[in-house]
């Protein structure tokens, strides 16, 4: 995991220098970047640090006579922009999920305890980090910085 602190820091004087609208506009193409990435790691199911998430627990592959279900990846759905949501503004930018689906992500996030469905089981699931920052994010949002900035 990276230092967001030292992110901050490098860019802080210079996004200052920029009017609000024009940093209202950077700051939705990061966050837009930010959520491109996130949406790659989670398509190739790893973490931040680079490992590959937890393999789900095994399950029935026939479910009636005749029929094989394929082996679908996790967080299809969960990646996809209608989900996980990218805003930015003059003061900031923030890439995560909300409403039910934070709930869902936050349970795999930090590997939570949850039901399995509304009057169900509870299960105890594997921490598989959804969310994160990588060197490559950190790499790919100073260039945008500098793009911006003509420097």
């Amino acid at each position: 995991m990276t230092d967001l602190n030292a992110l901050e820091d490098w860019a802080g004087p210079l996004l200052r220098k920029i009017e609000p609208a024009g940093r209202a506009k950077l700051a939705r193409t990061l966050a837009q970047q930010l959520r491109k990435g996130q949406q790659e790691r989670i398509k190739a199911q790893r973490n931040a640090d680079g490992t590959l998430y937890t393999a789900r627990r095994p399950h029935k592959l026939r479910d009636k006579k005749g029929r094989v279900k394929a082996k679908a990846k996790m967080f299809q759905k969960l990646r996809t922009a209608s989900y996980l949501k990218a805003q930015g503004d003059a003061k900031g930018l923030a890439v995560g999920f909300t409403g039910r689906i934070a709930r869902i992500a936050r349970v795999h996030q930090y590997g939570l305890r949850d039901r399995i469905a509304a009057r169900g089981p509870s299960a105890q699931y594997e921490a598989r980090e959804l969310l994160g920052f990588t060197v490559e994010d950190q790499e790919a949002l100073k260039d945008l910085v500098l793009a911006h900035l003509d420097l």
